[in-house]
């Protein structure tokens, strides 16, 4: 099982986010740090993952040799790939 780390920023975002959406991305990395390939797709141009959680997507990088997922950033599908 992977371990999840958040960046400083992915806090900061999280702590915006209203209570309903905050659980669903909570649980929805916790359901990945099972198996991680199963529910994430690779971004194109870069090592980075996404997790889509309703209109909300995560910025993820996987290492394998450590089993840790990295959360780099949590936002709103609209502006979230925009700074990446």
């Amino acid at each position: 099982m992977y371990s999840l780390v958040y960046s400083d920023i992915a806090l900061k975002q999280l702590e915006k986010m209203d209570n309903s959406a905050r659980k669903r991305v909570i649980s929805a990395l916790e359901r990945c740090r099972i198996r991680p390939y199963a529910h994430v797709k690779k971004l194109v141009g870069n090592s980075y993952f996404r997790l889509r959680v309703g209109d909300y997507r995560i910025i993820l990088e996987i290492r394998n040799e450590q089993f840790v997922i990295l959360v780099i950033k949590v936002g709103h599908r609209g502006n979230i790939y925009e700074t990446i």
